[in-house]
């Protein structure tokens, strides 16, 4: 798959605006701030593809980038940011809900970022649950792994494996969009959803 090779599609701020899937999509979630479009950046090799901002709460819309007319990248907005008013945060938990809760979308993966340097939170393991719960495959990915040193990278490990529901049978990737940790390792599941299926004997 050629990572350079991607292009912004479209972004939308209401679920009914969100056409049907043409490709598979692989989306992107987490709480405010914790860093999906540096993630996506460093993923396509791009410095400034997904906007990036130190304001939390800055991505409010679906936004969707065609990666080698292969498969489709969404990043959802952030989840959790306390200043913002009600309305916004009713609108945006209505965009991620309706999009994940469509039935019809061909939703190969969700990526789950939490921040490696901190528990899970609340919302970060209702949000785990709910992809439990409706059988959305997902993986997640602990992001500014370079921001700690190996003995609390090695505790951090251990723990988010009892904090997140099912932990321990997760895929738990560390990740840097500073190092590059884990860009290959992402990009290899990437390919291996968007492969074509071969017929088995």
């Amino acid at each position: 798959m050629n990572y350079h090779n991607v292009s912004f599609l479209a972004s939308y701020g209401l679920s009914r605006q969100i056409p049907p899937s043409s490709r598979l999509e692989v989306a992107f979630a987490g709480r405010s701030n914790v860093g999906k479009s540096s993630l996506i950046n460093r993923l396509l090799g791009r410095k400034a593809l997904a906007r990036v901002s130190a304001v939390p709460g800055k991505t409010a819309t679906v936004n969707f980038y065609d990666l080698d007319g292969k498969i489709h990248l969404v990043d959802l907005p952030g989840y959790g940011y306390a200043k913002v008013a009600k309305s916004e945060k009713f609108r945006w938990a209505e965009l991620i809900e309706g999009y994940l809760n469509d039935p019809n979308r061909d939703l190969g993966l969700v990526v789950l970022l939490v921040d490696m340097r901190h528990p899970a939170t609340n919302l970060d393991c209702d949000m785990a649950n709910y992809l439990i719960e409706t059988g959305r495959p997902f993986i997640v990915v602990l992001t500014k792994a370079d921001k700690l040193k190996k003995t609390e990278r090695e505790k951090r490990l251990a723990a988010i494996a009892d904090e997140l529901p099912c932990g321990d049978q997760l895929t738990i990737l560390p990740f840097s969009s500073e190092t590059g940790e884990g860009v290959e390792q992402l990009r290899s599941i990437l390919e291996e959803i968007s492969a074509p299926d071969e017929d088995t004997e």
